[in-house]
């Protein structure tokens, strides 16, 4: 069932009246309440469009298969039930927001923006493409590297009932199961202004998740796809993690700058290299060509980072909990209790132990 325009509006203003907003900060604002809400006013029932004669073959099975995915989120993965993943939004455009994210020419640390719900992020979300490319190109002009990448899918950490989205329709189905596990579990746990731990956490229980939920659906050459992906996924974060690693020490070099752009131009020359010979003794797909088409920079690094330096992490200490999803899950909100120094410094103890 839509929403009535009445409604949207009051939701609308409900959500803006709650953000102390600057004149700087209000059209950022509005785009985001206002292209979400437009999401809502547009979704429709999952069972209304399977029953509608004039949806595709293909979305109706997508819908189908990815319903079951949502019931197994909450019966065998405990994740949050709040209506979520039970509405379709077709969106007519490839993601439903695009992510920017920045960092200084010589430096891996991130840029972050702060919001009220979400705190402090290393990235920002917007609807529309055109406007996500000109906030990047503002940043670029004062010299940040940037990158803008569009987003499947996002969550809303539970305060409205997330729709699936035509923008995952094209993905096989444990990718989006794999999506709805990952947004879910930003709806269990969050820490505003953690992006790394967030992120890490929610990147953890996705790929449990598929690698659960492709076993109970007995579907082995999916689930042997997926360790295949997964294990040449692992090659490329520790090309990735090499590369990091020598731009660290590159930036703390006092260098002319000149000199430290062609040095870390060839870091990066040397990382397509590396992937090259890797991807050249692989029997056959999957790659992960799409990573190296684009210009290589430090915000293409940190928005790697920021989903997948904590995962093995949380690998181990789901592996400590026996594999017991609620005992993990227990474990994880005693983590997001501790401040952000004793937080990241247990986290890191977990990592040198591997």
């Amino acid at each position: 069932m839509k929403m009535s325009r009445a409604k949207i509006w009051r939701v609308a203003l409900a959500a803006l009246s709650a953000v102390h907003l600057t004149s700087c900060g209000v059209g950022y604002y509005w785009q985001a309440t206002t292209g979400h809400l437009e999401l809502m006013r547009n979704s429709r029932s999952v069972s209304e469009v399977i029953a509608d004669p004039a949806t595709s073959v293909a979305v109706r099975a997508k819908l189908r298969a990815t319903s079951r995915a949502v019931e197994f989120a909450h019966t065998e993965l405990l994740l949050p039930d709040n209506g979520s993943y039970r509405s379709y939004v077709d969106t007519g455009r490839p993601y439903v927001v695009w992510n920017v994210y920045a960092a200084p020419e010589f430096s891996l640390d991130p840029r972050v923006w702060c919001f009220p719900v979400a705190g402090c992020v290393s990235y920002r979300g917007y609807f529309d493409v055109t406007a996500a490319r000109e906030f990047a190109a503002g940043l670029a002009k004062r010299g940040d590297d940037i990158y803008v990448g569009g987003v499947a899918a996002y969550s809303t950490l539970g305060r409205f009932a997330d729709p699936l989205l035509n923008t995952m329709m094209n993905l096989p189905d444990y990718r989006v199961a794999g999506l709805v596990f990952h947004e879910l579990a930003h709806q269990h746990v969050y820490v505003k202004g953690d992006s790394k731990f967030n992120e890490g956490f929610a990147s953890l229980v996705e790929q449990e998740g598929v690698r659960r939920w492709l076993s109970y659906q007995e579907d082995a050459a999916s689930l042997e796809n997926y360790e295949l992906s997964q294990a040449r996924l692992a090659e490329v974060h520790a090309l990735f993690s090499g590369a990091r690693e020598s731009l660290m020490e590159l930036y703390d070099l006092d260098l002319p700058q000149g000199l430290k752009r062609d040095r870390k131009q060839s870091i990066f020359a040397d990382l397509r290299q590396a992937y090259s010979d890797h991807r050249a003794v692989w029997a056959g797909p999957p790659y992960f060509d799409h990573w190296f088409d684009a210009r290589l920079n430090n915000a293409r690094f940190v928005a790697m980072a920021t989903y997948d330096d904590y995962v093995p992490a949380f690998r181990a200490l789901l592996e400590c909990q026996g594999g017991d999803l609620n005992a993990f899950y227990t474990r994880v909100a005693a983590l997001a209790d501790l401040g952000a120094d004793e937080r990241t410094a247990e986290l890191q103890t977990l990592l040198a132990n591997l």
